[in-house]
């Protein structure tokens, strides 16, 4: 009994030294401002930053024995602001401000254990095929943004048929996108994937959606400067053919001539599989979040199921798509959240996560 007390207060003492060593939030984070768009102050800020790390004796990356990433999907104005196109609102309303406000915390009181953030923006241009522009009614009318899904059996009764117009800019034959169009939605059912889901315009390239969420970018450069980490921003969804709701793989690869028109990025899934940990947060849940972690789970089941311990996804750190009267995500993506932690990854609040060297210590 006497051996059994001393262990757990030998326990006990070395998570109380791991948990005092949580950092405090600088003083030039203002929640208040994370709806809202502004300059960050890069010079100034990265000033700051050097002494941060001076009067907290932050080490550079380079030294950390435990490799943690962070992976933020999507954390842009186009998803996160209330005042563009496709913000995650979530049941509250507010899903993605509220996220946005833990996401900084947790980064600024982790600083010294996140080794890299690698953040990945959604990016579109105007004829894409989950735009309103690639569409059109026998009338010549574009789809409702974002109120509009399209399956195989709205092509052949003739609700909807591929903009003629459009075929010129994006350099294939009117036929080819014809036939094309119609492999895709049938892909996506055969594939058991949301149907084609005619977007608003967003993530334009060169326009301020586009762009993170300011006190997000404020974040992460700071975390860049005081852990000597480049950030490392990862593009997708340009290509006009295809969705690419996760940065590992678009919805479909191949044209209905088994030709290729995307790729999957091998490359970042083999990176972040080299982590110790690997941490995903971002919008929206239900769907870029979701469709990421799946194609994460799914390399991971063919290399090493063990592989998805070291996985965790910060719940309060992302929200479903809900568009009040129209749809809503809620459900689908809680049970996808829920499948991803029967294979073994960890479901956590940013505050559980408050130290990751503890936690590491604790999950192992």
């Amino acid at each position: 009994m006497l051996t059994i007390v001393h262990t757990k207060n030998i326990l006990s003492t070395k998570i109380n030294k791991r948990m005092n060593t949580k950092l405090p939030i600088p003083p030039h984070f203002n929640p208040a401002k994370v709806s809202e768009i502004w300059r960050v102050p890069y010079q100034q800020l990265s000033v700051d930053a050097e002494l941060w790390t001076k009067q907290h004796n932050i080490k550079p990356a380079s030294e950390d024995k435990s490799r943690v990433c962070l992976l933020l999907i999507d954390v842009q104005n186009t998803f996160c602001n209330p005042d563009f196109e496709l913000f995650v609102g979530g049941k509250s309303g507010k899903g993605a401000i509220e996220d946005n406000v833990r996401l900084c915390e947790f980064i600024y009181r982790n600083l010294g254990e996140i080794t890299t953030i690698i953040p990945t923006m959604d990016t579109h241009t105007a004829m894409q095929i989950f735009h309103p522009v690639f569409w059109v009614n026998s009338a010549g009318e574009h789809p409702i943004p974002s109120a509009t899904n399209i399956v195989p059996s709205d092509i052949d009764k003739g609700n909807w048929k591929v903009n003629r117009a459009v075929s010129y800019s994006l350099g294939y034959d009117y036929e080819f996108l014809e036939k094309y169009a119609y492999h895709y939605v049938k892909k996506l059912t055969d594939n058991g994937k949301y149907p084609l889901t005619v977007w608003s315009y967003h993530s334009m390239l060169g326009g301020i959606g586009h762009a993170l969420v300011s006190s997000v970018e404020e974040a992460i450069f700071f975390h860049s400067i005081a852990r000597n980490s480049q950030a490392q921003f990862e593009i997708k969804g340009n290509n006009p053919l295809t969705e690419n709701y996760s940065i590992l793989s678009p919805e479909v690869l191949q044209s209905f001539d088994n030709s290729p028109i995307a790729e999957k990025n091998n490359r970042l899934i083999k990176q972040l599989l080299e982590f110790d940990k690997i941490i995903i947060a971002g919008q929206a849940k239900s769907h870029c979040v979701a469709w990421t972690i799946d194609d994460l789970l799914t390399d991971i089941q063919k290399i090493d199921i063990n592989l998805a311990k070291k996985v965790y996804l910060l719940e309060d750190c992302t929200s479903p798509v809900v568009v009040p009267g129209i749809v809503d995500y809620t459900e689908q993506a809680d049970a996808a959240f829920k499948r991803f932690a029967l294979s073994g990854m960890k479901t956590v609040n940013s505050y559980q996560l408050s130290v990751i060297s503890y936690q590491l210590t604790v999950s192992n």
